[in-house]
């Protein structure tokens, strides 16, 4: 099942990835939007460390966001109204995504992918800069001849978040 992955998929996938860089980067997130399903979960589990055989570094009832694309949309539109203080004046962004990796999803018209993300993120005129490190699990769907996001996963490496907030998008 799902979509075979030729050369050439791998390869859309990749520019759609950087794409989505972009867009978030340069706070084109009206046009991010666009990119998703109108199924999407977008969800970032709250890791802890536990000794090594222990279980899942994840844990399954916690969150630092479990959304939809109702809860995404109601975040962009508050960007969008300068009553979002905690991104006012905006962040400075830069995605890093690398080590992409691409296999036929689950179902027809779709892929999962598998990349590492660090997020560079500058705050004002703070000379100091947050660094976050992620592994994206997502699920990306062919629909009407376009790839889409479907599902994100986002597990962070550290389980002690230093930034401020959470208010950009990973």
């Amino acid at each position: 099942m799902g979509i075979q992955v030729s050369d050439s998929i791998y390869r859309e996938i990749c520019e759609f990835l950087y794409l989505e860089a972009e867009l978030l980067d340069t706070g084109r997130f009206r046009e991010w939007l666009a990119l998703l399903t109108d199924d999407v979960r977008y969800h970032m589990p709250v890791r802890v460390t536990r000794e090594r055989g222990a279980g899942t570094e994840c844990v399954d009832t916690m969150a630092h966001f479990d959304e939809d694309r109702r809860t995404l949309e109601v975040r962009i539109r508050r960007l969008e109204t300068g009553s979002a203080w905690a991104e006012d004046p905006p962040s400075r962004t830069r995605h890093f995504v690398s080590n992409v990796r691409v296999q036929p999803g689950q179902r027809d018209e779709e892929v999962m992918v598998q990349s590492n993300l660090l997020l560079y993120r500058n705050r004002g005129d703070a000379p100091q800069a947050d660094l976050l490190s992620a592994v994206r699990q997502d699920v990306l769907r062919r629909v009407n001849g376009n790839w889409r996001l479907a599902s994100r996963t986002i597990v962070l490496d550290q389980s002690t978040v230093a930034t401020l907030n959470l208010a950009v998008l990973l």
